[in-house]
């Protein structure tokens, strides 16, 4: 089992989201018939983090979401972007942006909700972003009528590159106080 390593870092390679240590275990033990334990994987990957550090490497090891995952390195995120912008038939859509946000930060919430505070219909961009994995059914609201309660997926932390939706901006971060009349006063 020389070769560990290797496998761990082709489990990183081959998975689209981000791996968690278990399931690297599961596979490592499932392959070998040895018990690993998750210090040894961790070891391991803090191995492999350390060899992608070079610069001859454009991708490096990153934590996101409680897994593990191959990102490009900062100093390529300009040229990515080049790309992303090309490519951008998977853009959201303004509508679509703002009931994200809304679910993001008031889950768990129901499409009631969403639509009382965005002031329009959003079956649209709900089945939007379901079709995408953004956000995912946490469950039934004990309201009259039981209605589908929504939330964020592990996607959505994968996506916006975040482990806790405790990381996402507040909203006091974000306000702008440009459209203020008058002078304020603390």
């Amino acid at each position: 089992m020389d070769n560990v390593e290797q496998y761990i870092e082709a489990l990183i390679f081959a998975s689209e989201q981000g791996i968690r240590t278990e399931e690297i275990i599961y596979c490592l033990q499932a392959s070998f018939e040895h018990d690993f334990t998750a210090e040894e994987v961790t070891k391991h990957i803090g191995a492999i983090s350390q060899k992608y550090q070079d610069d001859a490497f454009a991708i490096e090891v990153m934590r996101i979401n409680n897994g593990y995952q191959f990102l490009t390195k900062k100093k390529f995120h300009a040229v990515i972007s080049l790309l992303q912008m090309q490519r951008s038939k998977k853009k959201l859509s303004q509508a679509a942006l703002e009931t994200l946000a809304i679910i993001a930060y008031k889950q768990p919430v129901t499409k009631t909700d969403v639509e009382q505070i965005r002031g329009v219909n959003c079956d649209y961009s709900i089945q939007k972003l379901l079709e995408k994995e953004l956000i995912a059914i946490t469950g039934k609201s004990e309201s009259v009528g039981k209605p589908i309660l929504y939330g964020t997926s592990s996607l959505f932390m994968d996506y916006f590159g975040i482990n806790d939706i405790s990381e996402l901006p507040q909203l006091k971060e974000i306000t702008d106080n440009s459209s203020t009349i008058g002078e304020q006063t603390e």
